[in-house]
């Protein structure tokens, strides 16, 4: 296990707070400058970008380099998609639209090797290439790969109790705008008729005593207040955005500084 799992592994059984950013652009060297600047753990987006299995290759050696723990949201909660992502090697990955126990079973089987689940056996990077014996790996050393479901659904704080039973699950993820959306506030993920809600799943996952957390937009208020429900894993932020505030930021005191003078 590489020092930045590690790290995450043991704020996760510390219950310490997990500070993580997204990738939307898929590029290497952005990816680990993010890494670098000290997140426990980056998300690499494939369901809303044009990242391809190759770039997500990339970007977990990217994640590596700079010390951070890599997780992958694939498209879907489809066996198929998550098969490469996991022989990759990815340190997690992030099932979306996830509404029902049987939906979370199928997620974990995607990950388990028969007889406890469906995963076809071809690990390449996750085998360190050959360094982990094959032994090693299929008793024991691939289940260090976290698998987290997202919460993005009312259907899925309805059946929350029972997705929260199933076997194999290390943490939640809240995604508060589709959310929202689903209960016809899409766009106002701090609706007042979703402040019940998250209290609702924030209090069944305490219960449970499975880690959650949320990935939201930076608001310093919004944040304080999923913390004070129980969360402990914030994912704010991103590659495009951080490169265009930047841009922009130059631009105004270069402009400031070099304005002719009249």
């Amino acid at each position: 296990m590489h020092t930045g799992l590690k790290n995450l592994r043991r704020k996760l059984d510390a219950h310490e707070v997990i500070l993580g950013s997204h990738v939307f652009c898929g590029t290497g060297m952005l990816t680990e400058a993010i890494a670098m600047c000290g997140f426990d753990v980056v998300w690499i987006d494939m369901e809303h970008t044009a990242i391809d299995n190759q770039k997500v290759l990339e970007n977990l050696i990217a994640c590596r380099a700079g010390g951070a723990a890599g997780f992958v949201r694939i498209r879907w909660n489809d066996p198929v998609l998550a098969k490469p992502i996991i022989d990759m090697g990815a340190d997690g990955v992030i099932f979306p639209y996830i509404r029902t126990a049987e939906e979370a079973k199928l997620a974990v089987a995607s990950c388990e090797y028969p007889p406890k689940g469906i995963r076809g056996f071809g690990p390449l990077r996750a085998l360190d290439y050959g360094q982990i014996p094959v032994e090693t790996f299929v008793d024991d050393e691939y289940r260090n790969m976290l698998r987290i479901l997202q919460i993005e659904h009312i259907d899925a704080v309805e059946n929350l109790e029972a997705i929260a039973d199933v076997e194999g699950i290390d943490a939640f993820i809240v995604g508060p705008n589709d959310l929202a959306g689903s209960v016809g506030h899409i766009g106002r993920p701090n609706h007042p008729d979703m402040l019940p809600i998250h209290k609702r799943l924030a209090e069944i996952l305490v219960r449970a005593g499975i880690p959650f957390g949320v990935s939201v937009g930076y608001d310093p208020e919004t944040l304080r207040r999923w913390m004070d429900l129980g969360a402990r894993i914030f994912f704010c932020g991103h590659d495009s955005g951080y490169v265009q505030q930047g841009a922009c930021r130059m631009h105004e005191e270069m402009s400031a500084l070099l304005r002719p003078v009249s």
